[in-house]
């Protein structure tokens, strides 16, 4: 194997993955072009949107950014992954419930921003939210059902309801 490829190992969405990639790429492109995980967005590639937010070992990061040898070994979480056995989490519900999507090319970030979030600080303020999500652009909305979808969830979360508390512990 030449010097410009390795081989990657770590963990996307639980399952382990191992790809031989050249040493230059990106994380949201191996997700992309190597595993056709596409919630991940390339949008402006310069980690300004958002739209390529996934969490590494629970941190929120901007992939567009991250080589993707940089993740070696670690637990990457998509919006794909936040979903369990084909249902919803708790985040990606109360989106679709409270009408927060709109175009859908931004939302996947907004998705994972709220999911950081939440993890950290399940009871957030309406400016707290504004913040989590402020490194997110989007051009559809205005962002009131978004930060709206985010207090759905918060709530929802707080009240206990079983089925979403376990969506919500995630996987995050």
């Amino acid at each position: 194997m030449s010097t410009d490829r390795t081989t990657l190992s770590f963990h996307v969405n639980g399952d382990p993955q191992a790809v031989a990639i050249p040493i230059h790429r990106t994380l949201l492109e191996v997700l992309r072009d190597e595993l056709a995980l596409t919630g991940a967005k390339k949008g402006c590639n310069t980690g300004t949107c958002g739209a390529c937010n996934v969490l590494v070992d629970d941190v929120m990061i901007r992939s567009c950014l991250r080589l993707a040898v940089s993740v070696a070994e670690c637990k990457v979480t998509t919006v794909e992954g936040l979903a369990r056995n084909g249902m919803a989490s708790a985040v990606q519900q109360a989106f679709l419930d409270a009408g927060a999507i709109q175009c859908g090319f931004c939302m996947t970030g907004m998705i994972v921003s709220a999911s950081a979030l939440l993890a950290q600080n399940p009871a957030p303020t309406r400016d707290e939210i504004r913040i989590a999500i402020s490194g997110n652009l989007c051009r559809c909305s205005g962002y009131v059902k978004v930060v709206d979808a985010i207090e759905l969830a918060a709530s929802r979360f707080r009240q206990g309801n079983a089925a979403e508390a376990a969506a919500m512990e995630i996987r995050i």
